[in-house]
């Protein structure tokens, strides 16, 4: 189990907490393969506590990237504590407060860095839900897989049913559709065939050996690229017993949207699917499926359906 480690930090990472809202907020650093920066908020009626996991990239405990921050971990937070859910998150290696170097964090890693804080927080007492967003989901299939009796069940937004391999090969045709018009003319013109060229970069990945590779003379997570593209949650996720909430995204362009259906499809377990209408791959409303309006919609909140949804699920399941 992973140990707090009040000695051991860099300078400028004490533990510290405050109220919010009537909430306890607390941040503090556990000690895992790196020391990671945790954020807890834990309302005084908690029924239940949230593993917040998010999407791939260099993302920090709130959901935020340096070009993009989407704050969903916070507003997923913020939401669900309204609602008696406490909640946990944290930087991921080498961003934020957190240890450890990004780039040479494999899709494994991450993994053990969720189990670590599962394992740390199991000593609150409270029910544990893993909630994971896109790449978040393929890494909750595992804790469910890892941790089978401190983990009481799992919401998937945006999640895929498929390898990473395939998903990526997925999302070569969906953006396909999303380029500019003057973009695929050019293209056309210059005989450019998007999803053999994106294939092309994908086995040169697959072939490299070390942690972190050039490729287009860009320092790329080689490692976590590998290890992404080799794992299929579907197969964790067919054996889980724990009830699971997939909910998927309708324009969707980076999950795809039928997985949630097909999720429900593959398990035994009891497993509810859910596609919400009009809603992108970052849980905001859109008129129509694109990746170009991100910068604008992550201005505005994620989508209000979304923290009712997962607290009526939650609910359900601690009453059952």
């Amino acid at each position: 189990r992973a140990r707090l480690d009040p000695a051991g930090r860099r300078a400028g990472r004490a533990d510290h907490g405050r109220a919010h809202g009537g909430r306890a907020v607390t941040v503090r650093t556990i000690s895992a393969a790196v020391d990671l920066v945790v954020e807890s908020q834990v309302p005084a009626d908690a029924r239940a506590l949230a593993v917040l996991i998010p999407g791939s990239g260099p993302v920090d405990r709130d959901g935020d990237a340096r070009r993009l921050p989407l704050g969903i971990q916070r507003q997923l937070a913020e939401g669900l504590a309204v609602h008696g859910i406490g909640s946990v998150r944290w930087d991921k290696r080498g961003v934020g407060e957190s240890g450890g170097e990004f780039l040479s964090t494999g899709f494994h890693d991450l993994v053990d860095d969720a189990l670590a804080v599962v394992d740390d927080v199991a000593s609150l007492g409270l029910p544990i839900v893993v909630i994971g967003h896109s790449e978040g989901s393929a890494i909750a299939a595992r804790l469910l897989a890892e941790r089978p009796s401190l983990v009481r069940g799992a919401v998937l937004l945006s999640p895929y049913a498929r390898s990473g391999l395939e998903v990526l090969r997925w999302q070569a045709r969906a953006l396909a559709d999303d380029l500019p018009a003057v973009v695929r003319a050019v293209m056309r013109l210059m005989r450019t065939d998007l999803e053999r060229q994106t294939e092309k970069n994908r086995q040169r990945l697959l072939a490299t050996t070390r942690d972190v590779e050039r490729i287009g003379g860009v320092r790329v997570n080689a490692r976590w690229f590998r290890e992404f593209m080799a794992y299929d949650p579907s197969v964790d996720l067919a054996a889980a017993p724990h009830p699971v909430l997939a909910v998927a995204a309708a324009f969707d362009l980076q999950s795809p949207p039928d997985d949630a259906a097909r999720i429900a499809e593959l398990r035994p377990a009891p497993t509810r699917a859910v596609t919400l209408s009009a809603l992108s791959h970052i849980l905001r409303p859109q008129a129509a499926p694109t990746l170009r309006s991100y910068r604008s919609d992550m201005r505005r909140p994620i989508d209000e359906r979304i923290v009712p949804l997962i607290a009526e699920w939650v609910s359900g399941q601690l009453d059952a």
